[in-house]
């Protein structure tokens, strides 16, 4: 736990602009990024992995892609693989332990994939993929082609991430404002269909202590949060970021703490039980900040990525444990 004391650790990533990061699943210390050339307009993208030492950031290694990355997942089932999505529709898969790669890459979204996510539950291994293209897809990464596509979002499919209780669910979120709960075995229409406010809806996550709990973070710069059993009306509403929200993370260590990163080059820390504001602000990017994590080995652990090229992994002082 001596990590926890420690400063804030930067990472510089010169030409690429950072759009995901995540902390692996099997190592505290290792994370996976997620960039682009050119704020991913154009140009190519670089998948970095990077270990956090008492000395620093270590790159382990890193990995071209011939388009904009736009998002990571680590594999639930396999320390070393890591899948991206890429600007040019395609998923890719990487074995760390390779010097090159992609091991796989599988095309058939027609538009950026803005989202990939690794399924939660322990008897399924399956990947889900949200794109621009309006339509969200299935993956087994034994195989090559998608098992199932998504259709009902009017806009770009943002994201679409598993629940971590209830196997073969997951939820998207949309510019066409709507939450939408699915199940694999029903790819033709979504389950629960929440018109989730009137702004884009960039983000949405799981609550890791109630399964029928989400929040969303939406171009209105606000999040709000959702109970699936009566999802008529927002169940809290948060407000303090003052531009578009481009990610929203549930802590896996509190059921009311919540971190979101903002295109206003903020990251701000919340605890939806006890305030609609933020608890804390963290303001050391000059630039959109775009991806966000929290790390399950470390409590109060968080890794956030922007376009000013650094990454930085930090221990926000209201999450410390007392």
């Amino acid at each position: 736990m001596a990590m926890m004391s420690r400063p804030p650790v930067a990472f510089r990533s010169p030409g690429r602009h950072g759009y995901s990061v995540q902390f692996s699943p099997y190592m505290p210390q290792r994370l996976g990024l997620a960039a682009g050339q050119n704020f991913g307009i154009a140009g190519s993208g670089t998948l970095f992995i990077i270990d956090i030492t008492p000395a620093g950031a270590v790159l382990l290694n890193h990995y071209d892609w011939s388009d904009g990355l736009f998002d990571l997942a680590w594999a639930e089932n396999n320390e070393n693989l890591v899948v991206t999505g890429g600007g040019d529709g395609a998923m890719q898969l990487w074995d760390i332990t390779q010097p090159k790669g992609p091991i796989k890459s599988l095309r058939e979204h027609t538009k950026e994939i803005y989202s990939v996510h690794w399924s939660q539950t322990r008897d399924q291994h399956l990947i889900l993929t949200g794109s621009w293209d309006k339509t969200i897809k299935l993956w087994d990464p034994l195989h090559s082609q998608s098992l199932a596509t998504f259709v009902g979002h009017q806009h770009i499919v943002y994201s679409a991430i598993w629940s971590p209780y209830v196997p073969g669910c997951f939820a998207s979120a949309s510019g066409d404002n709507t939450l939408r709960i699915w199940d694999i075995k029903r790819p033709q229409s979504a389950r629960i269909v929440i018109p989730a406010g009137n702004a884009e809806i960039i983000t949405c996550d799981w609550n890791k202590y109630d399964q029928n709990i989400l929040v969303t973070g939406s171009v209105d710069s606000k999040i709000r949060g959702w109970d699936l059993r009566n999802p008529r009306q927002p169940m809290f509403q948060l407000g303090g970021h003052t531009h578009a929200i481009r990610r929203v993370k549930c802590s896996p260590h509190s059921r009311t703490h919540l971190a979101s990163c903002s295109y206003d080059f903020t990251v701000r820390m919340w605890d939806f039980a006890t305030n609609s504001t933020p608890i804390e602000t963290i303001e050391h990017h000059t630039e959109f900040v775009c991806g966000l994590d929290f790390n399950l080995h470390v409590p109060g652990q968080i890794a956030d990525c922007a376009w000013d090229e650094k990454t930085m992994v930090y221990n926000p002082r209201s999450f410390q444990p007392s």
